[in-house]
């Protein structure tokens, strides 16, 4: 990741979109401090994660927690769902035994399933089910933000309706905050409420989801939203190496409007519109 800047706050959705290996993953590690930083600061609640010992890090994971993108590799198949949920209170040391259950019981009936699955493995599960199941392992320590990492790209179209149904009943009623991942654009569109695009490491737009869909102004946005419209790709090649980037804007062998200036020069994120910023030379006002 190259220069890249988000802030997520209470209760908020922001959605991260873009083609596989621009980094929205890395994004979310990093807030997560699963992943260790070159440069730069992680900061939450003014305090930040990558100078956190050990200690105070595991204190403060409650506070965030991440669904993972493969419901079929994200739980342990020799686990119990009761296991799997109750384990982090146990690591926190809240509450005895019962409470514990009880709250996994009451969690797995607030994303759709029963308190009798408790005694099910994960492999008695659907996709969905197994996702819900993630979910509810995510809210079992009350946290205040989630992370989800393509949370329904896995799943049937059918399937991923539910979920992103619940994802919104849940934000509703406990003022969730989401860092939304996804490669598809429409899935983002109808759950976020702020975009961020990423290209190669860079954020290349940033502002009001409507908005950027309605009206994208950046080409590599452009293109996204027109084979989310009409499912068909519009952009030639494949991305350059994130680890030998082009000079100039990184996504100018591609674009079809890059000028000379675009292949040696590099637009840094620019307002163009209150709260709505664009790395593109053509995107200025």
């Amino acid at each position: 990741m190259d220069d890249v800047t988000v802030s997520v706050d209470e209760g908020e959705v922001v959605g991260v979109v873009g083609e596989s290996g621009c980094g929205k993953s890395t994004l979310g590690r990093c807030l997560l401090g699963l992943e260790s930083l070159a440069g730069g600061r992680v900061e939450w609640e003014d305090v930040d994660v990558a100078g956190m010992t050990p200690r105070t890090l595991r204190d403060a994971r409650p506070s965030f927690q991440t669904v993972f993108q493969n419901p079929f590799a994200s739980l342990n198949p020799r686990q119990k769902v009761r296991d799997c949920l109750t384990e982090p209170l146990a690591v926190h040391g809240l509450g005895d035994r019962p409470m514990r259950e009880r709250v996994a019981g009451e969690l797995l009936e607030n994303v759709g399933l029963t308190k009798d699955d408790l005694g099910k493995y994960p492999h008695e599960f659907s996709g969905g089910q197994r996702q819900r199941i993630g979910l509810a392992r995510a809210l079992v320590l009350d946290p205040k933000l989630i992370v989800l990492d393509e949370p329904v790209s896995s799943l049937d179209v059918s399937v991923q309706a539910s979920i992103l149904n619940l994802l919104l009943r849940l934000n509703r009623e406990r003022n969730l905050a989401y860092l939304f991942i996804s490669h598809d654009l429409a899935v983002v569109g109808y759950l976020s409420r702020r975009l961020l695009v990423m290209y190669l490491g860079r954020v290349v737009e940033e502002g009001e989801t409507a908005r950027i869909m309605e009206r994208p102004r950046h080409p590599y946005t452009q293109a996204l939203c027109e084979a989310s419209r009409e499912g068909k790709a519009s952009l030639a090649g494949d991305p350059p190496s994130p680890v030998a980037p082009p000079p100039g804007c990184p996504f100018h062998t591609r674009c079809p409007l890059a000028e000379d200036r675009c292949r040696s020069e590099r637009q840094g994120l620019d307002e163009v519109e209150h709260g709505w910023k664009v790395a593109c030379w053509k995107a200025r006002p």
